[in-house]
């Protein structure tokens, strides 16, 4: 909290830890051959296919795919922030966490961050008794029991209440920290006041169980009938959801999660058996929401009023669930009865009912092809035409992978086109150059290969760098295919004091690069640890021979075209009588 986390920090740590060690702690493993084996944590099997390999500090299931360094696995088997990951396998290795700024600035930062969650305790305990004890929070618990609240249940969210005074906050705690809080509002004058009055107090808690905000129910039928707090350095509305540490504490991996309306939706879901539903805290559901919660579970089903305004919010919601949506993930949308919220329907219903409606909510795909269809005369090229077009923007926001391929299919099955080439991914131009380089592959496969091998090799035994010192090779005069991926990690290996394969994975973290680089970083090339260097040796030969030839290839080109300039002249003459 008081500043970024130096890179050399994070590189220090990754060689400090040991990978081996630290998945044991958490999956007990077995020694094969050179690496370490155990069944994959992260998904069901009988057969282990996860290996974890202690020279490259580096795991990789073989059976789901996933794969990384000490940071990736505390991530995924957590679900934890990068921030939090450093954190705890720092804890892990018993270092404090270095930060780039020591200033006392930052220190007094964070000192203060941290005063400001323990106001917020103090706030929701303060609430918590005025619910208990006051006279006044007597009338708050009356209208919670009318609205079926037992205690324990309000107990597991701290419900409390705000008293009906101007000033019970502030004249409780201080007044510069509560402005800092949001709960108490500063006007022109000076004067000051409570931010929530007379309204029954919902705690916000993030997924590590800290109060960051308040949101506020009033107990009859004057506006506004929620209010939350506003934008606080501990609170952010677009990143935070209601109910998710209540949620995560019962089980911390659900099959689904159910995104409901409002915080009383949450509560009685709860109180009924229903332990996945969250609420968004008076705002659209975004993008920002799903990616959280898909951290958590595979399936989303959101839940929506069945009237004009509930229709418009789940149609609303497309657009980001569209861009979040992997292979990986579902969702699905559950539309409710006219006049019915899942508070009142649940309790109309009971349990049984009500799960059953998650459970059959409707698919995504289906809710989405049937809501633009609805109104398309689909016998019609006008209304075929008009669903590709309303339709085509959202796919094209999904993520290249099957689901993609499937939805672009189903329309072209509903459209009744199915040879546009609008649904291709590539266009005509695209398709007849893959052709001709398809054609051309046999003369690019050996130095693609030689690159592949290279960069893989060096990619798992970094020490190997040493080894490229010997060759006399000025690298940015070769132009084929690979090569600039293994120029970029020379760099990166020589730029680092102390380096492995876990270090180099996360150098890539969140780069264009970091998909091959970790499919490099696992690929078995079948060298025993005796011929590394060997072979490595014969793949930088064969590229640099290739390279050559793909060189002396092009400027011949060139000077038959329009001429080299002098530099190029220079350069052919080198290579050409290099030997």
């Amino acid at each position: 909290m008081s500043g970024r986390i130096p890179r050399d920090f994070i590189d220090d740590l990754l060689v400090r830890v040991d990978i081996v060690d630290l998945i044991d702690s958490h999956t007990p493993l077995k020694k094969t051959g050179a690496n370490y084996v155990a069944c994959c944590p992260f998904h069901t099997e009988k057969t282990p296919s996860f290996s974890v390999n202690r020279n490259k500090q580096f795991f990789h299931c073989f059976g789901c795919g996933i794969s990384g360094n000490a940071i990736s696995f505390l991530m995924n088997l957590n679900n934890l922030e990068f921030v939090e990951a450093v954190e705890d396998l720092a804890a892990f290795a018993g270092i404090d966490v270095a930060r780039e700024s020591n200033t006392h600035q930052a220190s007094e930062k964070k000192e203060d961050l941290n005063s400001l969650y323990q106001l917020m305790e103090q706030t929701a305990d303060f609430y918590v008794q005025q619910l208990r004890n006051s006279d006044d929070g007597k009338k708050a618990v009356d209208y919670l029991k009318a609205r079926g609240v037992n205690s324990d249940c309000a107990n597991e969210f701290l419900l409390g209440y705000a008293p009906d005074e101007w000033k019970a906050l502030a004249n409780s705690f201080d007044h510069n920290a509560l402005i800092k809080a949001g709960l108490l509002i500063s006007k022109e004058d000076g004067q000051v006041y409570d931010r929530f009055r007379n309204r029954i107090i919902f705690p916000i808690r993030d997924k590590r169980g800290r109060i960051v905000g308040f949101g506020g129910r009033v107990m009859n039928d004057s506006l506004p009938k929620y209010l939350n707090s506003p934008e606080t350095s501990l609170f952010h509305k677009g990143n935070e959801v209601y109910g998710l540490y209540e949620l995560l504490k019962k089980n911390p991996k659900p099959p689904q999660i159910l995104i409901v309306e409002g915080y009383m939706d949450v509560i009685s879901l709860s109180q009924f058996g229903v332990n996945y539903a969250i609420a968004a805290l008076g705002t659209a559901i975004s993008q920002t929401h799903l990616n959280l919660l898909f951290r958590f579970s595979p399936e989303i089903v959101l839940c929506f009023d069945g009237d004009k305004a509930g229709q418009a919010a789940a149609w609303k919601a497309m657009e980001p669930i569209f861009l979040s949506l992997k292979d990986n993930r579902s969702c699905r949308i559950m539309m409710l009865p006219q006049n019915q919220d899942p508070d009142s329907l649940i309790r109309k219903e009971g349990l049984s009912s009500f799960t059953l409606r998650v459970q059959s909510a409707q698919a995504l795909s289906d809710y989405f092809f049937e809501t633009l269809s609805e109104n398309l005369n689909l016998s019609e090229m006008e209304g075929r035409a008009q669903l590709i077009g309303k339709a085509k923007p959202y796919i094209d926001k999904l993520p290249e992978g099957i689901f993609r391929e499937l939805m672009l299919s189903r329309l072209k099955t509903t459209s009744g086109i199915s040879t546009l080439n609008t649904f291709d991914s590539t266009s005509t131009t695209s398709k007849l150059n893959l052709k001709k380089n398809t054609y051309k592959a046999p003369v690019q496969s050996a130095p693609a290969k030689s690159a592949r091998t290279a960069t893989a090799l060096l990619l798992q035994n970094p020490r190997l760098i040493h080894n490229i010192d010997n060759k006399d090779t000025n690298w940015d005069d070769l132009d084929i295919r690979g090569i600039d991926l293994f120029k970029n990690i020379q760099q990166v290996i020589l730029s680092k004091n102390a380096i492995n394969t876990g270090v180099l994975i996360e150098h890539y973290r969140n780069t264009a690069n970091e998909k091959s680089v970790k499919a490099l970083a696992s690929l078995n090339l079948y060298v025993s640890e005796t011929n590394i260097d060997m072979v490595f040796s014969d793949a930088l030969n064969s590229l640099l021979k290739q390279g050559k030839y793909a060189t002396i290839a092009k400027l011949e080109t060139k000077a038959q075209n329009q001429g080299l300039e002098l530099h190029e002249q220079k350069l052919l003459i080198k290579i050409l009588t290099d030997k």
